[in-house]
């Protein structure tokens, strides 16, 4: 069982922005404290806010949620929220989500050249695929990219609800096969893979099969497979598989 005094967050200006750096574990306990050092960070700064994710050794999608929150606070008062820095564990968890370019562009052009005046019967530069205009009903041009932005943040965050049911699995494996939190991930996405099921109706799979209804044969294969290959697989810095220790 995981037991952790909390992580350590630290705030430090830099330039208009601010760095908040985090050291430690990330899951639900901590996400309150989480959130309310993020919220000052984002008050305090002009520019937005920069994240030091380097040193976090486990960071769950209640830890996300938090994040994708604070950026979706920091659009609507024209901040910016940027992963500077982050781990393995935190990198696998953005990229596994598909969550990774929401925190890409910590410095937005602040000054960007206007287009250029096209001549008559010309097309627009080839900037104007950075910004792509659709012709709504009133014939008035709309930007895009900053709409798209936001309702993607939405989608992820209406997405992320599945998260609870992910977590509870996660748990039973780690208890089932004696896993660390990381490679119970795994082996949850690795068998979702391998038996082409999305990651929460597997997930819902096995947190009935604690109540007496178990997977299918396949998905029980592939459980077994993954865990067989998350031990086997040497340990992060010291080369000895899990198996042997």
């Amino acid at each position: 069982m995981r037991t952790t005094s909390g992580p350590e967050i630290a705030l430090r200006p830099d330039g208009d922005r601010v760095v908040v750096a985090v050291r430690g574990e990330l899951d639900l306990e901590s996400t309150e404290r989480l959130e309310h050092a993020l919220r000052a960070a984002l008050a305090a700064t002009v520019g937005g806010v920069d994240l030091d994710l380097g040193e976090v050794t486990f960071c769950d999608c209640a830890a996300l949620n938090v994040l994708l929150s604070l950026r979706e606070r920091g659009l609507k008062c024209g901040k910016t929220v940027a992963v500077r820095s982050a781990g393995p564990v935190v990198e696998r968890l953005l990229t596994l989500t598909r969550t990774a370019d929401l925190f890409d562009e910590p410095f937005p052009d602040p000054d960007p050249a206007p287009d250029p005046v096209p001549a008559s019967g010309s097309h627009r530069a080839d900037r104007a695929d950075r910004a792509v205009r659709h012709s709504g009903p009133g014939g008035e041009d709309t930007v895009s990219s900053a709409q798209d932005a936001r309702v993607e943040v939405v989608q992820l965050r209406r997405a992320m609800q599945t998260r609870p049911v992910i977590d509870l699995a996660r748990g039973i494996l780690m208890a089932s096969f004696a896993l660390s939190a990381e490679d119970a991930w795994r082996v949850l996405v690795e068998t979702s893979q391998h038996t082409n099921t999305k990651l929460h109706h597997l997930a819902r799979d096995l947190v009935t099969a604690v109540q007496g209804e178990p997977p299918t044969e396949a998905v029980q294969e592939q459980v077994a497979a993954a865990v067989a290959r998350v031990r086997s697989e040497p340990s992060a810095g010291d080369g000895i598989p899990r198996e042997g220790r």
